[in-house]
């Protein structure tokens, strides 16, 4: 549990100040080498600057934090704090329009408010506020003021930055976002966005990347990233960039340098962050049966569970038994496509024989049923029957930028790629209203102002 002392931090923060050198000579005269701590003066600074928590005045509380345990309730907590039962079955009726007390979580913070008061019964401590953070932007307030209770769903401001970052590739895109401090998040958007594209499986050594992203934070903690306004990923002498355009139906989509879309038939992999341990050939020596013979898809070894995806729209023709292949999945594409899914654990929900899926779609976990060594994905592909090598099949793109909005779209490209080299003239930031072809509110006013 930790308990914050107030008057400690205001005192902390004085001191700071007094260290950083923005007191006058007079103020040192008059209060002494620190000040005249406790004095009117003082106590009438701290009533007049209130230091809030959740948006509470902490002053006069003692505020201390902790984490729900696994198996603890909001009523456990409270009748810990002295919230009578009657008080905590009033709470729990309100709150059901607001926030269900069934919705807490194990190892989510909460934090209480106490006050010192006397009675007829003597000194004691009560609670006044209970504050349980649902996420890392939102928080609900428990408050329990005379008889009364009320429940609160709030939000912590969250501050947007906008931020270019760039990194070379040393083992992995992970290890690469990682050493270069960049949120998490930004690896699973950035294979995301280049999924058609590019071979994360074939990330070699002084490949590198950049992106734009925003950065969302409450006070300084960093607590997610939202839009993508660009990226590129460098191997060798070939840059592949990602610019972001509202297709005609106002759809946000990712387009390359000419800009035709970064979206194709076919993903480039059915699964994410693992390594290719066989490759496509006509002679390999089995791992089990220890002879030579056809290998005619790749294996991606993977944890055991790891989620398998279509890598295209299409019908599933086989969902069953496939003898050494164990648990496997056929699914038919148009163009005279079929992919199959080998080795699997188990089925996701809804896959069977006729069942529609669309690229990306859940189809199953990576297994080690059948006539296998150890946990992996053996994926393969055929072209009107024939065998085909995964790695090297032809993508074909979707429909390229609109005519009637290249010139736009370019204009657009040119600057994010000048931010993502860092050469962009300072303030000259692609915004939302430009992407999606939105007029700016200032404009339209102007516009409406002029019509009458």
């Amino acid at each position: 549990m930790k308990k914050f002392s107030i008057f400690s931090t205001a005192l902390l923060t004085l001191f700071a100040v007094a260290c950083g050198g923005n007191s006058s000579d007079n103020e040192a005269d008059n209060h002494g080498e620190f000040g005249d701590f406790y004095g009117e003066e003082y106590s009438d600074a701290l009533e007049a600057e209130p230091v809030y928590i959740f948006g509470i005045d902490s002053t006069p509380y003692t505020v201390e934090t902790d984490s729900i345990r696994s198996g603890e309730t909001v009523g456990g907590i409270l009748d810990r704090h002295g919230i009578s039962a009657s008080k905590v079955d009033r709470l729990s009726k309100k709150a059901e329009e607001v926030f269900s007390l069934k919705q807490i979580r194990a190892d989510r913070a909460y934090t209480t408010f106490k006050r010192t008061i006397e009675d007829s019964t003597g000194r004691r401590e009560v609670l006044d506020y209970m504050v349980y953070q649902k996420s890392n932007t939102d928080y609900v307030t428990f408050a329990f003021v005379g008889d009364s209770v009320h429940v609160s769903l709030n939000e912590i401001p969250v501050r947007i930055v906008r931020q270019c970052a760039r990194a070379e590739i040393t083992s992995s895109l992970w290890g690469a976002i990682m050493k270069a401090n960049m949120p998490y998040a930004i690896a699973s958007e950035f294979e995301d966005i280049f999924k058609w594209t590019v071979d994360f499986f074939g990330i070699q050594e002084g490949d590198s990347f950049a992106v734009i992203y925003d950065e969302k934070f409450t006070d300084t903690t960093s607590v997610g990233i939202g839009r993508i306004y660009g990226a590129s990923f460098t191997s060798g002498n070939k840059t592949i960039y990602a610019i972001p355009y509202a297709d005609e139906n106002g759809k946000l989509k990712y387009w390359d340098y000419d800009g035709q879309s970064l979206r194709k038939q076919m993903l480039q992999a059915p699964l994410k962050y693992t390594r290719i341990s066989s490759k496509f050939t006509h002679k390999r020596l089995h791992p089990v049966y220890r002879i030579y013979r056809p290998h005619l898809g790749v294996d991606y070894a993977a944890p055991m569970g790891t989620p398998v995806h279509s890598v295209a729209d299409g019908t599933v023709i086989k969902a069953g038994w496939g003898g050494g292949g164990g648990n496997t999945i056929y699914i038919k594409h148009s163009g005279g496509l079929q992919t199959g899914y080998l080795h699997l654990k188990s089925f996701a929900k809804g896959i069977k024989v006729g069942s529609r899926v669309s690229q990306g779609q859940l189809i199953g976990y990576v297994g080690s049923t059948g006539t296998s060594t150890g946990p992996h994905l053996d994926y393969r592909i055929w072209q009107n029957g024939t065998p085909i090598d995964p790695l090297k099949v032809t993508q074909q793109p979707q429909d390229p930028i609109a005519k009637k909005y290249r010139g736009d779209f370019e204009l657009i490209r040119d600057r994010i790629i000048s931010e993502l080299q860092g050469t962009a003239p300072e303030g000259d930031r692609v915004t939302d209203d430009e992407i999606f072809r939105r007029e700016p509110e200032a404009k339209e006013a102007a516009d409406s102002t002029k019509s009458n």
